[in-house]
């Protein structure tokens, strides 16, 4: 429809903004007088790129058009996080809400448990699923350098090089920092998604058909502005290529609060334990605790 297209086109420009800012926060810190501001403007810049860097890429990520997944690639590498592009697709979405899903968290799990949980699985399992994919095509050893996901690892690797090469530690500093916001910011929507939802396992092993049930909704206007109504998650695992701007709020588990209050709530276990427990036990969907 003319609204998706017109929703994609937004998505597209912004990833030229995505890079200037980068540019401009790497610039800024590169001359910076002290590392206080340093980390002032890379902790400002990957809120955005945290936020909408990644709420984008993973939308262009669910396109069947492949400059957009190339696009999408391009934000993740960005902040340092390519193995989403592998691990999101092809081993969150199958597994999602299940006990095999490294990046759907368990009832009684804190945020803190459940991060390196987290970026150790997603990180493996991106791998192994890359693995398989190459041994399919029957490729060799040699074909590991025609992955994508090790080119764009070998792509961060040849930069923080050279970047160290020519004495730019202040903007090794500002990436680093940058990126591990940004990460944060997403595992930790990762967290909020799923929490304690679990899809029962069937005789023949198999959890059951991914339902309304299994993800946690919100649907605030100005969060769902800023991240493609990612808040519609339900929705969104249950027609993952249906674009954001077609999205509904399917009546499902409801947070306390849009993702960005969550994301406040998650940081203190306790709190979050107080307000999501009852939830879970009004909906009879928890996980083991």
């Amino acid at each position: 429809t003319d609204a998706a297209a017109g929703a994609r086109l937004w998505l597209r420009l912004y990833v030229p903004l995505h890079l200037a800012l980068l540019l401009a926060g790497g610039w800024a810190a590169h001359r910076a007088g002290d590392w206080g501001t340093l980390l002032g403007v890379a902790l400002l810049v990957g809120f955005v790129t945290g936020s909408q860097g990644i709420s984008y890429a993973h939308e262009l990520g669910h396109s069947r058009r492949r400059g957009d997944r190339l696009l999408a690639w391009l934000l993740m590498t960005s902040v340092g996080y390519p193995q989403f592009m592998v691990e999101h697709y092809r081993g969150h979405h199958p597994r999602a809400a299940t006990l095999d899903d490294p990046a759907s968290a368990r009832r009684g799990e804190s945020l803190w448990r459940f991060l390196p949980r987290t970026l150790w699985g997603s990180a493996a399992h991106a791998v192994e699923l890359e693995r398989r994919r190459l041994a399919a095509r029957g490729a060799g050893v040699a074909r590991w350098l025609r992955s994508p996901l090790v080119a764009a690892w070998l792509l961060i690797c040849f930069a923080c090089v050279a970047l160290l090469a020519l004495e730019a530690m202040k903007i090794v500093a500002f990436w680093f920092v940058q990126g591990t916001f940004a990460v944060f910011l997403l595992e930790t929507v990762n967290y909020i998604e799923h929490y304690g939802l679990l899809r029962r396992t069937g005789p023949d092993g198999r959890p059951q058909p991914f339902g309304v049930a299994h993800a946690w909704n919100a649907d605030p206007a100005m969060t769902n502005l800023l991240l493609a109504n990612l808040q519609r998650h339900s929705d969104h695992h249950l027609h993952a290529g249906k674009p954001f701007a077609a999205l509904e709020d399917l009546p499902g588990p409801r947070l306390p609060t849009g993702y960005a209050g969550c994301l406040l709530l998650a940081v203190l276990p306790p709190l979050w334990f107080a307000l999501m427990h009852p939830r879970l036990d009004a909906i009879g969907r928890s996980g083991p605790g």
